[in-house]
């Protein structure tokens, strides 16, 4: 360096290397981790090498007089903050792993019970269920654990599972039809399987109409709609509130083009995921648990899935109405456009099929219907699905 500290080699300070120079910057790929590719994004320090380029510009930006300190003062994360809540909620939240002859499905899971159980989505485990395969459950610890499927409804797409463990961390399960749209929520789970992913948004909206595809037969979901991102590994993992507790089942996403289950070719989070309530969902378990299959209830009819107007259709067959069924015995018929369900406004066949299995066996409910140029009111008791 001259006297007047300017630079006299033909090589740049390292601290001006990439700003000074025409040469691309190559930097190392992250490595692969299941299919994913983590590229490490740069950022030139435009703002510092802003003084530095050019001839007869001085380009010691930091004096040796300087003291830098490192500061080792603790950060503190108030309680009911997301970092405080993740660190509380993480250690229930589970990765799973199905593996069949026919596909390797992961997902996500979280304990219920601490003797074992953890309640997850059954679109996870369904393939492994009917293959034959093996489903397994790592810890936030890293322990895995074989599975057994204590119950599964595909109705609801829910699952219960059980892992050879005592004392495991329950999580508390929270009252879904408290949540209010704009309320904070949190999503914990294994996005693409990175185990532990967490993210934060609100509740969008609530009771949405969601339907998603099953080997078996469609999932009917009176869904929490949420903006925190979630993707394909998400789920079966929990959906938190500001408390910690669980709230709902993270379980759809939607894509620009359509929406369905995770695991599907679905594109990634657009901010518009969709999770089971936990009221429903913790009905749906209790069963499983107890009698290790889950009922859900029908008031008898068949839909039209062809009817385009508002509302849903009873199929205007004669085998439409089942026979000695709620809808038969209350004098529903063929042809009848049902537009109301227990005080619920029903635009289309799949909000009457939502609205029906987001009550129990044994309610009884009101039915609006319009029949030729009356409005008809009917009342009628719910019964279980054979």
């Amino acid at each position: 360096m001259n006297t007047d500290g300017n630079q006299t080699s033909s090589q740049h300070p390292w601290w001006v290397a990439a700003a000074a120079t025409d040469e691309p910057v190559e930097v190392e790929s992250a490595p692969k981790r299941s299919g994913l590719t983590l590229s490490l994004p740069i950022l030139l320090a435009a703002t510092l090498a802003a003084g530095a380029v050019g001839a007869g510009v001085d380009r010691i930006f930091v004096s040796h007089s300087a003291n830098l300190v490192q500061s080792h003062a603790a950060v503190e994360r108030a309680p009911g903050s997301i970092a405080e809540i993740a660190a509380r909620v993480s250690p229930s939240v589970v990765n799973i792993d199905a593996s069949s002859s026919q596909s390797a499905d992961t997902g996500s899971g979280f304990f219920i019970k601490s003797d074992g159980y953890i309640l997850t989505n059954n679109h996870v485990i369904e393939t492994a269920a009917t293959t034959g395969g093996d489903i397994k459950v790592t810890l936030s610890t890293g322990d895995t654990y074989p599975a057994k499927i204590v119950g599964r409804v595909a109705a609801y797409d829910l699952a219960v599972l059980k892992i050879s463990v005592t004392n495991a961390p329950a999580l508390t399960l929270g009252d879904s039809d408290k949540v209010v749209v704009g309320d904070s929520v949190i999503a914990i789970g294994s996005p693409l399987g990175l185990a532990g992913t967490v993210t934060s948004g609100i509740i969008s909206a609530k009771d949405r109409a969601v339907s998603t595809g099953s080997s078996t037969q469609n999932s009917y979901i009176n869904a929490l709609q949420t903006d925190a991102a979630i993707n394909p590994g998400n789920s079966g993992g929990p959906l938190v509130d500001m408390t910690g507790a669980v709230i709902g089942i993270n379980s759809a996403i939607a894509s620009l083009n359509t929406s369905g289950v995770f695991g599907s070719s679905e594109a990634g989070s657009i901010g518009l995921g969709f999770a089971i309530p936990m009221n429903q969902a913790k009905k749906v378990a209790e069963e499983l648990i107890k009698t290790g299959k889950a009922t859900y209830p029908i008031v008898g009819i068949n839909i039209d899935p062809s009817y385009q107007g508002v509302g849903a259709k009873i199929a205007d067959i004669p085998t439409a109405v089942l026979a000695n069924g709620p809808a038969q015995k209350a004098g529903m018929k063929p042809g009848d456009v049902i537009v109301e369900f227990a005080g619920k406004k029903i635009s289309n066949s799949d909000e009457l099929v939502v609205a029906i299995r987001s009550h129990s066996v044994g309610d009884k409910v009101s039915i609006t219907a319009l029949r030729g140029g009356s409005t008809l009111h009917f009342t009628l008791t719910l019964v279980s699905a054979k």
